[in-house]
């Protein structure tokens, strides 16, 4: 069996460190041909080690210094920034590049890959929602398949193997650790609290979009971009649980699922195989031990940010850019403790109704309005 070659962007994540775990099944199908982080050099020289990873990157100017010294006397090119980053993703002989960097810094590597004719499995929301259109336009031109990592789109994904017909999108979500909560319980809410997501384990930023429902926004333009519905189409349901991922409801009354336990290995391992279907150590579903499963409304006036970005998504153009770059800037002040829990949507909404919407933009123009969009939202903190 030919082993496929992977570039995986964000090593040192938890999407990143999982898909190495998973990767690390089956080393006689895949093969590491290029890792990248922002600055976590211990964690990526041992995975440069450990499966003999010809190619690294790092971004941050001052760790990718110190990562090059530690390289030398090894087989390992060391490549610096956004330049190397974009650099490694259209690596020549890489057929999967794994994008789970945060951020929109994954928008250019995951272009230049498509460029590549690589097979994308993308783990970075921001992208499409900043450059859904670019995005995949740019697939479809190439002829590139882009595989959704994200539970939920890799759901839908699955159960969209049958073509046409389709009349509903239902992104799930748990509803995070404030389910049920009202405006004025959220009032002392604490980046400690915030981050005890019930049923993930996820980075920070994403955990807080959890808990803003911020998460469920971002995957529906998403959905969007990946899936090629109209926002009407695309509903979000919270399940607590978070056993059923994504559900596909079609024009007969048919509606189809994908089940499982929250674990993104499964995910990531669908992206890196498919079409394939392979076995693997996981605990199989129980649905006697699932129990319950229940469905709920979200709550859109608690929890603004989801409802702010079906509006940035309906509006389109540059808006969901600045929604993102927004919701970046005020999340990270969250978390540094420089603004409150409620504060969130009211500086992406604020920034929002500031920015002048450009309907077809540009590569250029969306990354200006992600730069435009993160000085507005910065002020608000001064």
């Amino acid at each position: 069996m030919d082993r496929k070659n992977v570039v995986v962007l964000g090593s040192t994540g938890s999407i990143g460190r999982q898909a190495l775990e998973v990767i690390g099944w089956w080393p006689e199908r895949f093969r590491l041909v290029g890792l990248a982080t922002n600055n976590n050099i211990d964690l990526l020289f041992k995975q440069v080690l450990k499966f003999g990873v010809p190619v690294a990157a790092v971004t941050d100017p001052a760790a990718a210094g110190e990562f090059e010294q530690r390289c030398r006397g090894r087989r390992v090119t060391c490549l610096q920034g956004n330049d190397g980053l974009s650099e490694l993703a259209g690596l020549p002989e890489a057929e999967i590049v794994l994008v789970a960097v945060s951020g929109t810094a994954g928008l250019v590597p995951t272009l230049e890959a498509i460029a590549g004719g690589k097979t994308v499995a993308l783990a970075n929301k921001e992208t499409l929602v900043a450059a859904g259109s670019l995005v995949m336009g740019a697939a479809q031109r190439r002829g590139v398949q882009v595989i959704p990592v994200d539970s939920e789109h890799s759901a839908i994904h699955q159960c969209l193997q049958q073509k046409g017909g389709v009349a509903r999108l239902i992104i799930t979500g748990s509803g995070g650790p404030f389910r049920g909560w009202k405006s004025e319980q959220l009032q002392n809410v604490t980046p400690d609290l915030a981050l005890r997501h019930p049923t993930w384990q996820m980075g920070a930023k994403i955990t807080i979009d959890s808990a803003t429902l911020m998460n469920k926004g971002l995957e529906v333009i998403e959905a969007r971009w990946l899936f090629g519905l109209d926002y009407p189409k695309i509903d979000v349901l919270i399940h607590p649980q978070s056993i059923v991922h994504g559900l596909v409801a079609y024009q007969d009354g048919a509606v189809l699922a994908q089940l499982g336990w929250p674990d993104m290995r499964v995910p990531i391992q669908y992206a890196l195989c498919y079409p394939e279907r392979i076995a693997n150590c996981l605990e199989p579903l129980d649905l006697s031990r699932a129990a319950q499963l229940t469905f709920e409304a979200p709550d859109l006036k608690t929890f603004r940010c989801l409802a702010l970005a079906i509006e940035a998504g309906t509006m389109g153009g540059t808006m969901p850019a600045v929604l993102n770059a927004a919701n970046e800037v005020a999340v990270t002040a969250f978390l540094r403790g420089e603004t409150s829990f409620l504060s969130i949507p009211e500086i992406i909404e604020k920034t929002m109704s500031r920015h002048d919407l450009i309907d077809s933009p540009g590569l250029e123009e969306i990354l200006e309005a992600d730069g435009w969009a993160r000085q507005i939202a910065g002020q608000m903190l001064t």
